[in-house]
């Protein structure tokens, strides 16, 4: 894959990254594709890609840890959630210790 092939693949999972249709999930990936996706090889970035086309409830529920993925899950794809949802967990309790109180 050419490096400008590779930037546009990337950049098209950034957008579909943030523009999931429902805010939180925009809000949990948006982040982990900023902070991720550039270092992925390609098995990485294909198992990213196959995360997208689940639907936002599903996601929601494996990424917040209230279900697990079906056993039946590929690997490197159950890697990538592993990875998505350590990435949101980091981010959250750096949120909180940013925290204003009154």
């Amino acid at each position: 894959m050419s490096d400008q092939d590779r930037a546009q693949r990337l950049s098209r999972l950034r957008y579909r990254s943030w523009r999931r249709g429902t805010r939180e999930m925009d809000l949990m990936l948006g982040p982990f594709a900023d902070r991720h996706l550039a270092a992925m090889n390609e098995t990485e970035l294909a198992a990213y890609e196959r995360l997208l086309d689940e639907s936002d409830p599903n996601l929601m529920i494996w990424l917040t840890g209230q279900a697990e993925p079906p056993p039946d899950m590929d690997t490197d794809l159950r890697a990538v959630l592993r990875r998505a949802a350590d990435g949101i967990e980091q981010g959250s309790a750096a949120a909180a210790g940013q925290r204003k109180t009154y």
